[in-house]
């Protein structure tokens, strides 16, 4: 009999091998705050798994699995080599990726000049609609010489979780999230961007905007949710 493993995980992308998915397996806490911080990463583990040669009901299922899905799992294990035996979606978040951005948004680029201005490698604040409601967490973090901060946070070598974990505590809505990783041209730094509703106004205006192409359906009249964009500190 093969061992298995259950748990929950997070699909992140799956470039890092050809034909596989990374999860990043879940845990009950959210962990530390700043994913740069050196004890994050040993908090996630990170477990690549198979993505083809699945039949049937599972191979639906696993067929239609994107970055950024929570899922809970069973594991099978054969020398070493990890298929999913079972799996359920329990939450569509969509993780989605700009590199090489233009035109960044303001708030994005301004927290980042006052964070440098103040000798801070990350920074943080509450995004709001023109109405005012909150509408996202804004998290900039600087883009170190001989790393790609960008790749780290994608495949979950830097951990993204603790984020995303820190916005469905606040909530506790459970809508699914469009977190979007944006590197711009012009700026050394990276952001994370928690949009609390992933087919929301703000979520498909960033899509428009910066051409980020999810392969969703937009739905344009999300209530209670403005595309505009200030902040202030979470």
């Amino acid at each position: 009999m093969q061992p298995t493993t259950e748990g929950r995980f997070r699909v992140l992308d799956e470039r890092e091998a050809e034909g596989t998915f990374v999860l990043v397996e879940l845990p009950d806490e959210p962990g530390p705050v700043d994913p740069t911080e050196p004890d994050a990463e040993a908090a996630y583990d990170r477990v690549h798994v198979d993505a083809e040669g699945y039949a049937g009901d599972l191979g639906a299922t696993v067929g239609a699995l994107r970055p950024g899905y929570v899922v809970a799992a069973t594991l099978a294990w054969d020398d070493g080599d990890a298929r999913f035996e079972a799996v359920e979606v329990e939450r569509e978040t969509r993780i989605e990726v700009a590199d090489g951005v233009t035109g960044m948004f303001d708030a994005a680029t301004e927290a980042w000049q006052a964070a440098r201005a103040n000798g801070e490698a990350m920074t943080s604040l509450t995004t709001r609609g023109q109405d005012g409601d909150p509408n996202g967490a804004l998290y900039c973090f600087a883009d170190p010489p001989g790393r790609d901060l960008l790749a780290d946070l994608r495949d979950g070598t830097v951990p993204l979780e603790p984020l995303i974990a820190r916005v469905n505590a606040r909530l506790d809505d459970g809508r699914p999230r469009a977190v979007f990783l944006m590197r711009p041209d012009a700026y050394d730094y990276v952001a994370v961007y928690v949009v609390f509703a992933r087919e929301g106004v703000l979520a498909s205006t960033i899509r428009d905007t910066y051409d980020i192409r999810s392969g969703l359906v937009d739905q344009l009249g999300a209530a209670g949710e403005d595309a505009g964009v200030y902040g202030d500190d979470p």
